[in-house]
């Protein structure tokens, strides 16, 4: 059964439809979560909560051809709002990607400058570059045109050569 059927039997009332259809994303849905709360607990718990907003949201859902961008949408957005729930109540402090794991320092200071870029500079390098996603596929999961996600790369790309080059001038 390929995706859109697995949508529509979803919509009906097949928990085990819905199962399969998330199964399918899973992983990608934890890239992204981790990508954005730079945690492995924090990302488990935005998968979870994007799955169960997703399966109360399904009858939503317009075009079931659709479900893996919308899914995305739906998590990117939770992501969003956890993070500012955490500005609001600390003031951000950079974790280094996974608990333990030794990082690179120029991968640091890359991630750095990230954090400094508007937040939907921000979503369009993640999934651009961390998540291998086309100009298509992005304009997809944000609603937008490709040539407004063009325009969004292009601006992100040459504020974070900015904030390396500062950075780079602060050594």
């Amino acid at each position: 059964m390929d995706s859109t059927e697995l949508v529509r039997v979803a919509k009906q009332g097949d928990d085990e439809a819905f199962f399969q259809l998330v199964s399918c994303h899973k992983e990608k849905l934890y890239r992204i979560a981790l990508g954005y709360l730079k945690n492995e607990e924090d990302a488990l718990e935005a998968v979870h909560e994007a799955t169960c907003r997703a399966y109360t949201k399904l009858h939503k859902l317009r075009k079931p051809q659709f479900f893996g961008t919308w899914i995305v949408r739906i998590l990117m957005n939770y992501c969003l709002n956890e993070l500012r729930r955490r500005r609001r109540q600390t003031s951000i402090v950079h974790e280094p990607i996974g608990s333990g794991q030794v990082v690179d320092s120029s991968r640091i200071v890359i991630e750095t400058a990230i954090d400094k870029l508007e937040p939907r500079y921000q979503q369009i390098i993640f999934l651009k570059y961390y998540e291998d996603y086309t100009i298509r596929e992005i304009a997809e999961v944000l609603g937008r045109k490709d040539s407004t996600v063009k325009t969004w790369l292009y601006r992100a790309l040459k504020g974070l050569r900015s904030h390396l080059r500062m950075e780079e001038e602060d050594r």
